[in-house]
């Protein structure tokens, strides 16, 4: 089969590998001309406008490098050759917080890095994949359609260029990321309208990075990602001696705007008590990377399994994007992009089946992950609201109340610490380790006692005010 892959960001790149290790023939367009450089040094010179988030902070989870191991497994050599961290978060907590090393502990390995590094290594070995070939600075205008077998459904054959170059394929495979331009391109073939939900993820970033004098990460003594009232901050370990602190916050706090000052910035670090030794080392960068206005949205090509296009298929951010701070994205997309290649690998002719076919594959598959995603989400702006009124925020939502609990408990107990490192590295998912009997039985034990295990020490909203003032 002769596939076209739009977009040449980390889904994009193992999205070819592996169809392309299945026989397929693969092009990969992007829009972006400049090419991969050495990912040593991609973070301090590589450009990639059409990534908004790509000097941000990022954290590539457990279940991404056992799917890169399993499915792709020259990529983590690849990775670790230029400079991406093997890391394991169970392995640098204290043995007293996790009750010393228990067998399956190596599930949390992970291999991490900084986007740039990450990506550059990917593209190196994309490009000496047999059956891959990439195209950049060739960026889509649009779609190219033939003969349809259903009345009022167009049928993709190939993309547009914008310099009016058709390139001809069998199946199109958006994987342009967040800012995809799906919609106008069926628009321009007088398609029906994908189905979208869309609003604001509600969150602000504010990152920097670090670089170690020594090339060690600093030490653990809380959870990579930690809430303190109206504030959150995500301590992520990255590639060649560095590492990335970013502080969170909602979108409707104007007073922490402020953030954007790396001398405001640094002060309100400096009051989070389990994580302000990340920030005694050299900034790579000058000032305070921040981005906002950041979308939650899912798009169904096929509502009510009723195709509106077919030729055509949507894989990872394209898909379906939330909030980052999480860190889930590649994790999913690598997900969704396995799923692809097996559902093409049983998938009938018939362009229509294989449409609707996909659809239902990616409700089953990855959309469970978005939806309990944008959930916890919603709980925690809720969580934030009440802070900045001064008031305890309260919900019915049993989800929100087990999760905030084992998040709790897992700073006083060694397996609640292991279901939240499940959930977050995304081994399990949430239903499955907070529907677990003898877990929930834990959890009321643990509640009971009185060893929840609440941070305390950490600033109070008035703090925060002070520090920025």
């Amino acid at each position: 089969m002769r596939v076209v892959t739009v977009g040449a960001g980390m889904m994009g790149l193992c999205t070819a590998m592996l169809l392309a290790r299945d026989g397929h023939e693969v092009t990969v367009l992007e829009r972006d001309a400049e090419g991969p450089p050495d990912p040593a040094t991609a973070f301090d010179g590589w450009e990639r406008r059409g990534v908004n988030q790509f000097r941000l902070a990022h954290l590539f989870l457990s279940r991404f490098r056992q799917l890169a191991e399993s499915e792709l497994p020259d990529l983590p050599g690849a990775l670790e050759a230029g400079g991406a961290l093997r890391y394991n978060v169970v392995a640098n907590i204290p043995d007293e917080m996790k009750g010393g090393s228990q067998p399956g502990d190596d599930r949390f390995d992970l291999i991490t890095g900084r986007r740039a590094t990450v990506e550059a290594a990917t593209a190196r070995l994309a490009e000496s994949t047999p059956g891959v070939s990439i195209r950049r600075g060739a960026p889509v205008e649009g779609l190219v359609t033939g003969t349809s077998d259903r009345p009022g459904v167009p049928h993709v054959t190939g993309v547009r260029l914008e310099s009016g170059e058709q390139v001809p394929a069998d199946l199109v495979v958006d994987a342009g990321g967040r800012r995809s331009p799906l919609p106008r391109w069926l628009a321009g073939i007088g398609a029906r309208a994908a189905e979208e939900e869309l609003e604001d993820c509600g969150f602000v970033y504010y990152g920097r990075h670090f670089r170690s004098g020594d090339g060690e990460m600093p030490v653990m003594i809380g959870p990579l990602k930690q809430d303190w009232g109206s504030i959150g901050v995500l301590t992520l370990p990255a590639d060649n001696g560095t590492w990335s602190v970013t502080l969170t916050a909602s979108s409707n706090d104007p007073a922490l705007r402020a953030l954007r000052d790396p001398e405001k910035w640094t002060a309100v670090a400096r009051l989070l008590p389990l994580t302000a030794h990340w920030i005694d080392a050299v900034p790579i960068e000058p000032g305070v990377v921040s981005m906002s206005k950041i979308e939650d949205r899912i798009r169904d090509l096929a509502p009510g399994d009723e195709p509106v296009v077919t030729g055509v298929v949507t894989v990872a951010d394209a898909w379906a994007c939330t909030n980052p701070s999480l860190g889930r994205g590649a994790s999913v997309g690598l997900m969704h992009a396995v799923a692809l290649r097996d559902h093409l690998r049983k998938s009938p002719g018939d362009p229509w089946e294989l449409a609707r076919d996909w659809a239902r594959t990616t409700r089953e598959t990855v959309e469970p992950w978005y939806r309990t995603t944008l959930r916890y989400d919603r709980h925690r702006l809720r969580e934030i609201d009440a802070v900045i009124d001064g008031t305890t925020y309260r919900t019915d939502d049993e989800f929100w109340s087990l999760n905030h609990g084992l998040e709790g408990s897992a700073l006083a107990d060694g397996d609640m610490i292991r279901a939240v490192l499940d959930m977050a590295m995304v081994l399990r998912h949430p239903d499955d380790v907070l529907g677990d009997d003898g877990l929930r039985s834990r959890l009321r034990g643990l509640q009971s006692e009185g060893a929840d295990g609440e941070p305390t020490g950490g600033p109070t909203r008035a703090d925060l005010l002070a520090a920025i003032a």
